[in-house]
């Protein structure tokens, strides 16, 4: 059975699970712990608990279990002094880290073990973290969320994290035995990219034999890539040696008004395919365009496989 590495964070990391979870294949997502935002941010810093938010969410994605369970999983209070803004999925992860004599990492295992999940979620640090970023106008901005609102306004110059922080070894041993690699989709700075400031992680992606697959969002992302085209895309990565041997692209053409005003599809890029190996496929959700639609999505991974 070939063994499946996805890395990323946020919404896009669990959409690339949702997409490959029912097929016969070995997966491990790899999650970044920069998350500081909403109910992630106050348990970071009530009850000094690493980010539980995006590990929720690959939880969910990689579940077994009825619909109802998860349903209470992802559910977010709306009311309620010290409770509003929490998802009830993050205050059970918090308990069972208490549970486990104050381990993340068991308290992942054992929720994963209750969700009976069809692959391995792990963290890509177990040491608190902090992203931090540059902007083009020389502003410094320390925090996730506080980088992508600032992002609305500024381009991101570069990104960086605060101290010397070791990554999982087990996130390691994965990256190291895959046979494929999955980046994305998701936002480009804030859940993906972070992952590979881990000076270990780089060096274990470096080093994998594993075939490396990026997949791009089919939309720009206000605040992170405005403008950006496929192209833009694979270069922030490889500033920071993110290097792929194939990038899947959607090819299907739309326009979506939003509330800020239009999110437009990400294009190709002159001269990309003269570049770059190419994917290229409709990947489109026909009820929410500016996402992947997972059963395509999977589909085509699966393709990938099973050619090679």
């Amino acid at each position: 059975m070939k063994k499946v590495v996805a890395i990323g964070g946020g919404s896009g990391l669990s959409t690339i699970l949702r997409a490959i979870r029912d097929y016969p294949i070995e997966i491990t997502a790899i999650v970044t712990m920069t998350d500081d935002g909403q109910s992630t941010g106050r348990l970071r810093k009530d009850f000094n608990l690493l980010p539980p938010g995006d590990i929720r969410k690959c939880i969910a994605a990689l579940s077994d279990n009825e619909d109802i369970l998860l349903d209470l999983w992802q559910y977010r209070f709306k009311k309620g002094v010290g409770l509003k803004g929490h998802s009830l999925g993050n205050l059970i992860i918090s308990a069972a880290q208490d549970l486990y004599n104050g381990s993340f990492e068991k308290a992942i295992e054992g929720m994963c073990d209750l969700f009976s999940t069809r692959g391995k979620v792990l963290p890509s640090t177990l040491e608190d973290v902090n992203l931090l970023a540059t902007f083009r106008d020389g502003k410094k901005i320390k925090g996730e969320s506080k980088i992508r609102k600032y992002g609305y306004k500024e381009q991101i110059e570069r990104l960086y994290i605060d101290g010397k922080v070791k990554a999982n070894p087990k996130a390691l041993i994965a990256i190291e035995k895959a046979d494929y690699i999955l980046i994305g989709p998701g936002s480009l700075y804030t859940s993906i990219i972070p992952n590979f400031l881990l000076p270990e992680i780089v060096r274990a992606y470096s080093l994998s034999k594993a075939k490396k697959y990026y997949i791009c969002n089919v939309s720009t992302e206000r605040g992170e890539t405005e403008g950006y085209t496929s192209l833009d895309h694979i270069r922030a990565l490889e500033q920071y040696q993110i290097f792929v041997d194939l990038v899947l692209v959607n090819s299907k053409k739309f326009r979506k008004g939003s509330g800020d005003g239009y999110v437009i599809p990400v294009s190709l890029g002159a001269k990309t395919r003269d570049l770059y190996h190419i994917s290229e496929n409709d990947l489109v959700s026909q009820a929410n365009p500016l996402y992947h639609d997972v059963d395509k999505l999977g589909q085509v991974i699966w393709q990938l496989i099973i050619k090679r």
